[in-house]
């Protein structure tokens, strides 16, 4: 932390009224909270099948809140004349390049969403140079953690720079208002800006292909901040890769039940409800048996006959609702009775906690294909996500022991891998055409849209997992489609799907595709104009 000297000045004069005297206290809050750090290390793996040497920077970086003025004769001050400390953050990075490559090789920001959520996950599951290793669906065993070179990172194709949000990981914020300034969609995303054009300068990286991995919240971040980068930073990258998508929080399974008559969270849902169920062998024997065909058999239903029942409401027939509630029965293994208690609409924590009830089981969230004991059996959803317990302590304890012992970094520091943030976090959005923000839910579908219009060259791609009940895969699917742009841009997006949950990397085959899929996205969008 830098100090700055509490000076005392005496004002000799013969009218003590007139003397000016200067608030100490103030003007050591309104030194800098944080300052750059810098810790650089060696390594190499060997990942896509070649020999990777590199060196890792671990450190930080000091942004301030958008309009943030640094000429000290304008900063702001209080009714005394005072300067007042202005909010600003420290966030955290991990970046590893490639020696002996430079500017030409690919640069890759990855982050996690929650809001809240630190990039440990992606770190140390998904693409960093050492991975560790959990078990595939079941609670991975206490330490010792079993940690591995990463043959799936993306070293092989892209430099890379893991990116702790404000306020998580080693990221840290401070100064009066910090929590507004910074705990935000529009907020951050002006944060995370702030950060790429500093680090962009830090490192000599300006004319690098550049690509956003953001996952879960990070695409809702992904999404602003393309836009954001292009239009207020004038920085255009050449694609977004998306994980475990949510663009418009409407469409979410959790919580529709607030919101009477959107049915579209239900309808987008039950593919997952299907796989799950199929997953765990809790459909009728009538059901088809492989997967691909019966979540194609759900889709036509959840768009067709199942909408119209929704939209029709009160007013559907005995028979109709009878006939719903037999498909629905069909295609999630949920008892008929509780269907049709649930007036044909089941929520994401309300399927969590039934599929498996006669077992005393609940299915996770994340990844449904985990399963875990019921905390309370009488409880009307789930109440905790067994997979986040079954591998949570694995990811933390190899990042603290990684970071410490390999990197060098925050030996003295406290890692937060998550801080709980989606109670306050401020989802209020001001989309590209709004005059203010909007007070609805976050919808960010507009930002993606007029990024790729702004730059008809940016490619995105969206990943995601069939057992994932936090951000169902229908849903990205059905957000890519509505989004608001000419049918000239549509070949830019593509889609891949895994058998895996919201973290696609923690099925260890899935982890395998994903890379090559990630690698050969960037790759062949790393120089366009060639």
């Amino acid at each position: 932390m830098t100090i700055l000297p509490a000076l005392a000045l005496l004002a000799i004069s013969p009218r003590p009224a007139a003397a000016k005297t200067v608030d100490a206290a103030a003007i050591s809050q309104e030194a800098p909270a944080f300052k750059p750090e810098d810790v650089a290390s060696q390594g190499s793996v060997v990942a896509g099948g070649r020999r990777v040497s590199y060196e890792a920077h671990a450190g930080t970086l000091v942004v301030h809140p958008k309009g943030w003025d640094d000429v000290p004769q304008n900063a702001a001050k209080d009714k005394k004349g005072n300067p007042k400390p202005s909010p600003e953050a420290g966030m955290f990075y991990v970046a590893y390049f490639e020696k002996g490559v430079g500017p030409a090789r690919p640069l890759t920001f990855l982050f996690n969403g929650g809001p809240g959520s630190s990039s440990v996950w992606l770190h140390m599951g998904a693409f960093g140079p050492r991975r560790v290793v959990t078990a595939d669906d079941a609670h991975t065993p206490a330490a010792p953690y079993k940690v591995v070179d990463n043959a799936a990172s993306l070293l092989d194709v892209s430099d890379l720079v893991f990116v702790d949000a404000p306020g998580t990981g080693f990221s840290r914020v401070a100064g009066k208002g910090r929590e507004k300034a910074f705990f935000g969609v529009d907020q951050d995303a002006n944060a995370f800006a702030d950060f790429i054009v500093q680090f962009l300068s830090k490192y000599g990286r300006w004319n690098s292909p550049k690509f956003l991995f953001g996952e879960s919240y990070g695409t809702t971040r992904s999404a602003v901040l393309a836009r954001v980068l292009e239009m207020d930073r004038m920085v255009d990258f050449n694609g977004v890769i998306l994980l475990s998508q949510i663009l418009n929080y409407a469409d979410n399974p959790d919580g529709p039940e607030d919101n009477p008559g959107v049915e579209l969270p239900y309808q987008l849902a039950l593919p997952t409800y299907a796989a799950t169920a199929w997953y765990h062998k809790r459909l009728p024997p009538e059901a088809p048996k492989d997967l691909a065909a019966l979540l194609a058999e759900v889709e036509r239903f959840a768009m067709g006959d199942y909408a119209r029942a929704l939209e029709a409401g009160g007013s559907l027939s005995a028979k109709d609702r009878d006939a719903i509630a037999a498909k629905l029965r069909l295609y999630t293994g949920l008892p008929v009775d509780y269907i049709r208690k649930a007036n044909l609409r089941v929520t994401g924590g309300e399927f969590a906690k039934n599929l498996e009830d006669a077992s005393g089981d609940t299915t996770g969230r994340l990844d449904s294909r985990f399963t875990g004991p019921t905390l309370d059996p009488l409880s009307k959803e789930a109440d905790y996500d067994p997979q986040a317990a079954a591998i949570g302590s694995a990811y933390v304890s190899a990042f603290n022991d990684y970071v410490r012992r390999v990197l060098k970094y925050g030996r003295d520091k406290l890692y937060k891998p998550e801080i709980p943030l989606w109670k306050s976090w401020d989802y209020l959005h001001q989309p590209p055409a709004a005059k203010k923000p909007l007070y609805q839910a976050t919808n960010v579908m507009p930002d993606l849209a007029t990024a790729m219009k702004y730059n008809p060259g940016l490619k995105v791609m969206l990943n995601a997992g069939y057992f994932d009940l936090a951000t169902p895969f229908f849903q990205g699917v059905y957000e890519m489609s509505q989004l608001p742009i000419p049918d000239t841009l549509r070949k830019n997006i593509e889609f891949k799907f895994y058998e895996s949950g919201h973290m696609v990397y923690a099925h260890e085959a899935s982890l395998k595709v994903l890379h090559d899929n990630a690698a050969d996205f960037i790759r062949r969008n790393s120089h366009p104009s060639k």
